[in-house]
């Protein structure tokens, strides 16, 4: 028994003394041709064992076997691996990485070095942005790219967008190109759902405003044919790639915070006549100016613009921890238009972290924006007709009439203080952005990458005209709302192939992957008239209850509802199982406004591709690029 505990003894002292024999600590410094590096990661190759550089770009290592490899990695630089070999101090000096030297440019699925771009692409990069106030990210390039020609559809904050690649390409549908976000090909359609004037539907706004312009690093615009082929059809009127700011960049923990106050005014007014000298014309041209004569002398532009006072407002925190990196953001924004009651106010937060797994085999990448917007809107419409919109009306109106928005002349013209102060438009967006990508490599050559996308937005319109106003027909008295609701979603899967060979003299890109995306449109319309209150903020309360409260009485599927002040019940119009026109529905909701009607919409398209692409260059000047593209939609 002694014997036995005896020769335990010996074999756990012999294991321990092999172990010290074979592992040992080892430190030293890591820097460049311009002095230490800090945040190097040092990691024993084939471990978990590893350590970052202090500030002053020294490290230490405990524990590392005599035989091992170090491995050095740091943003930007090249990877450099030292056999320990027995040594307890090693030193090293790490190079820039020449394709970062070179640039890289983001293409369909993947990127490229510049140099090797077969195609037209155009890149923006953070540091030649546009400056000032920018509140939607394609501001920050208006101007920066050859042959893009990028448009507001109005003056108003939030306003809609018109982006050109080369000039129009379409006669019968619009020219706008495909927009990727961090690999994600948007909808492009509208999120917001229009809301109503009284003299037509407000203007479109912008889609991509769910974005903070502040979490932009660079966009990439790709022009021809061979650089937006790998996008199919959608490609046509070309293909915007934004990419989004990462924490691959930052050196330890790194918070940033920028705020920005900005004041606008009208640039220019039209010369229009003021009271005398309106009075003086309608004398000149034979009217009686006595009796268009009421007093005052008012400068309509000036009474319905504004000094407007705008605000930005972001936080940041990023960190590149070696095997990974994360940014996350917080954004505040204020937008006040020149035009009484025009504003934007949107809140954002964003999460990019990447990070990786198995020996560095795995990368692990998830991003994520979040928003909120809500728009405020002066009646201005795109479709006002031949009386205008409110600034129509400020051009036309009598420059003697006072600025009481009670005040009528008696007769049809429309009072733009009336106009104003008895109308109300308000829509808020909700909206979020979700990609998930693990990326392995299989071989030192081959890489397999899985993309998973999920975007969503919920926009909601509220448009009120109080009984209050003049002039309209059917609404004095009344007035008059719509309660708009739009729901977009959008599913992404792709699945990637990559294959990257260098040879003596050549090289080649060989990319194949698969693609699915379902759209999915929802939501409904709807209109009420007679209210009981002229208060703006009671009226779309009451509509609101209205509608939704009818929606939940209806037991089975519908299309529209509806009910007057000469109904006994609530009117449903149903599709399926069977065609139903006029279904009476006992009233089983309280019912703010006297008439109401509502149409539902509820659509989904698809979109499956596979697709292909090889590049090979040749002794470092002969380039050849071929893609291809099959679509299925339905």
């Amino acid at each position: 028994m002694k014997t036995s505990f005896l020769k335990y003894l010996l074999l756990t002292a012999a294991l321990v003394s092999f172990s010290l024999l074979t592992a040992q600590g080892v430190s030293g410094s890591v820097s460049d041709v311009n002095g230490p590096l800090p945040r190097v990661s040092v990691l024993e190759k084939g471990t978990t064992n590893g350590t970052q550089t202090d500030f002053d770009g020294n490290y230490t290592l405990d524990d590392v076997a005599k035989e091992a490899t170090l491995v050095f990695r740091y943003v930007g630089y090249l990877s450099v691996e030292v056999p320990v070999n027995g040594r307890s101090s090693i030193s090293v000096t790490l190079q820039e990485d020449p394709e970062a030297l070179e640039g890289i440019v983001p293409i369909g699925y993947g990127t490229i070095q510049a140099k090797d771009a077969t195609g037209a692409i155009s890149t923006v990069a953070a540091e030649d942005f546009n400056l000032g106030v920018i509140a939607s990210p394609e501001q920050l390039i208006q101007g920066k790219a050859a042959g893009v020609n990028i448009q507001q559809t109005s003056g108003e904050p939030g306003a809609g967008i018109i982006i050109n690649i080369r000039g129009a390409n379409s006669i019968r549908s619009n020219n706008n190109p495909l927009i990727v976000v961090d690999g994600i090909p948007l909808w492009g359609e509208n999120t917001a759902p229009a809301g109503n004037t009284g003299a037509g539907e407000t203007t479109a706004r912008n889609p991509l405003n769910f974005l903070n312009p502040n979490d932009i690093e660079s966009i990439s615009i790709l022009k021809d044919a061979s650089s937006t082929a790998i996008y199919g059809t959608r490609g046509a009127n070309g293909v915007v790639i934004i990419t989004t700011k990462s924490g691959k960049g930052a050196s330890g923990e790194v918070f940033e915070f920028s705020s920005t106050l900005s004041l606008a005014n009208p640039s220019k007014k039209y010369d229009l006549l003021n009271g005398s000298d309106f009075l003086d014309a309608v004398e000149q041209y034979g009217g009686d100016r006595t009796a268009v004569d009421f007093g005052a002398d008012t400068d309509w532009q000036d009474y319905l613009t504004r000094t407007a006072v705008s605000q930005d407002q972001n936080f940041s925190y990023a960190n590149n921890y070696g095997k990974g990196n994360v940014r996350a953001s917080i954004g505040y924004t204020t937008q006040n238009g020149i035009v009484e009651k025009t504003d934007l106010e949107r809140i954002t937060g964003r999460l990019n972290w990447k990070h990786r797994f198995l020996d560095d085999k795995l990368l692990v990448s998830i991003q994520t924006t979040v928003s909120r917007v809500n728009d405020e809107t002066a009646p201005l419409s795109g479709d006002a007709g031949f009386r205008g919109d409110i600034l129509g009306a400020a051009y036309s109106a009598n420059p003697t009439w006072p600025t009481d928005p009670d005040f009528n002349d008696g007769n049809f013209s429309l009072n733009p203080a009336n106009w104003l102060e008895y109308s109300q438009i308000r829509t808020t967006t909700n909206r979020a952005l979700l990609n998930g990508t693990l990326e392995y490599k299989l071989t030192p050559e081959l890489t397999a990458k899985v993309n998973l996308g999920y975007d969503k937005s919920e926009g909601e319109n509220s448009s009120v005209i109080s009984g209050s106003v003049q002039n309209f027909n059917g609404i004095e008295n009344v007035g008059f709302g719509t309660y708009n609701v739009l729901v977009r979603e959008s599913k992404l899967l792709e699945a990637t192939l990559n294959w990257k060979k260098d040879f003596d003299n050549s090289s080649i890109d060989f990319l194949v992957g698969y693609s699915f995306q379902d759209f999915r449109t929802s939501g409904f319309n709807s209109q009420g008239r007679g209210f009981a209150t002229t208060d703006l903020n009671s009226m779309a309360r009451d509509l609101k209850n209205t509608v939704n409260g009818a929606s939940a009485s209806i037991d089975g599927s519908y299309q529209q509802f509806y009910f007057g002040a000469n109904t006994s019940g609530l009117l449903v119009n149903r599709l399926l199982p069977a065609v139903v026109a006029g279904d009476l529905v006992p009233f089983a909701f309280e019912r703010n406004v006297q008439g109401m009607t509502a149409d539902t919409f509820d659509n989904t398209d698809e979109l499956q591709s596979y697709f292909a692409r090889i590049n090979y260059a040749l002794a470092n000047k002969f380039l050849f690029t071929g893609t291809i593209r099959a679509d299925g939609s339905s």
